[in-house]
């Protein structure tokens, strides 16, 4: 003759169905609490990527074509062509950048300098100096 099972391996027993609840809401539980503290550590990394994003700096026109002009429709054109604008000389940070594209302007420039250097960051392909800073800033929060 077998020996009855205890009442929490028993199928049959009216606790069985209780003991499986408690378990599952234990696991819910301790999930829950692995994810918030989760949440709580990459926080802090996403602000500390958002205030680099914006600390970047993409130069106009990169190194490599640094004593090149910049035609108003972005594009990199010898320098002293006519209706093109001199390279910036200095980076402008991802913030001023930002700022440039919801309709201010980069500093130190006028109209349509500020539009034509605009066009040039919105032409930056992969592996150009501050492609990297703008893509960054199109990405959403």
């Amino acid at each position: 003759m077998s020996e009855p099972l205890p009442p929490e391996k028993n199928a049959g027993s009216p606790d069985a169905g209780l003991d499986q609840a408690v378990a599952s809401r234990r696991q819910l539980l301790m999930g829950g609490a692995v994810a918030a503290s989760a949440i709580v550590s990459i926080r802090p990394a996403l602000a500390n990527t958002a205030a680099s994003v914006l600390n970047c700096t993409i130069p106009v026109p990169d190194q490599s074509r640094g004593g090149n002009y910049i035609a108003p429709n972005g594009q990199v054109v010898p320098a002293g062509t006519q209706g093109a604008f001199p390279g910036a000389g200095q980076g402008f940070t991802g913030e001023q950048v930002k700022q440039a594209l919801r309709g201010g302007r980069l500093p130190g420039t006028g109209y349509d300098q500020n539009q034509a250097y605009l066009n040039y960051i919105r032409r930056l392909q992969s592996g150009t100096s501050g492609f990297t800073c703008y893509a960054s800033l199109q990405m959403p929060r």
